[in-house]
């Protein structure tokens, strides 16, 4: 006799909303805060230099962060609030249309019409308007805009990552801080890009090369504006 085994699923898709910020809160905070510091470095700058324009990357670099991703993903609930209210509207006012614009979806779907017509009616029975959220819009708890989840993901990721190659810059002797520096911020990047891809359940290499490519660039570029600068100054 045959035995159904049931288990629960669980997607690294659901993880997509907080995993952005922490993933670009951390790489933000980590490159940012290494090429300010490469790039006062490379002026010629005394460590107490260094260090203070690092720490100043670092606190002005997460409360930015905050600001932004709780400013930009609270227009996206607000949008999504705007159209939740208007689904409401729409469903006591025209519940028939509301009916058939769901029937309409499931049959796109590849329904046949008197199952899509089924469906359509058994899911409004039991919800209408979150039925109408999830299949009409979009929105779902894994979609819906969280802006302060958002915004203390990234401030506090950017903060960790901008420690790292704050604490590198202040151990190692000021002769060898631009290149330690370097080599020691690629391999924080690398790292980074293969535990967002882990946890993300994406394809690793892929991942790595993408941040330290750009870390490395913009550290070369900072790197060599500030040498410029300090040579000009």
């Amino acid at each position: 006799m045959s035995r159904l085994h049931t288990h629960a699923e669980r997607h690294a898709f659901e993880r997509i909303g907080w995993l952005r910020a922490a993933v670009l809160g951390a790489n933000d905070g980590i490159v940012s805060t290494a090429s300010l510091i490469l790039g006062v470095a490379a002026a010629e700058a005394s460590r107490g230099s260094v260090l203070t324009a690092g720490v100043a990357a670092l606190v002005g670099g997460a409360m930015s962060m905050a600001a932004g991703e709780y400013v930009s993903v609270s227009s996206q609930s607000d949008t999504e609030k705007a159209d939740l209210e208007r689904e409401k509207r729409e469903l006591a006012e025209t519940p028939e249309a509301e009916l058939m614009e769901l029937k309409g979806i499931y049959m796109q779907r590849g329904l046949e019409p008197d199952l899509a017509l089924e469906v359509a009616k058994a899911l409004t029975a039991k919800d209408p308007l979150k039925a109408h959220l999830r299949d009409e819009l979009g929105i779902s708890e894994v979609h819906i805009a969280r802006p302060i989840q958002a915004a203390l993901t990234s401030a506090a990721t950017f903060a960790v990552g901008a420690a790292l190659p704050l604490l590198i810059a202040a151990l190692v002797p000021t002769s060898s801080l631009v290149l330690v520096v370097s080599i020691s911020t690629l391999v924080f990047l690398a790292l980074l890009g293969a535990a967002g891809a882990k946890t993300g359940g994406a394809k690793m290499g892929a991942a790595v090369f993408r941040v330290t490519f750009w870390g490395a660039l913009a550290m070369g570029v900072t790197s060599l504006i500030g040498k410029l600068t300090g040579t000009i100054v």
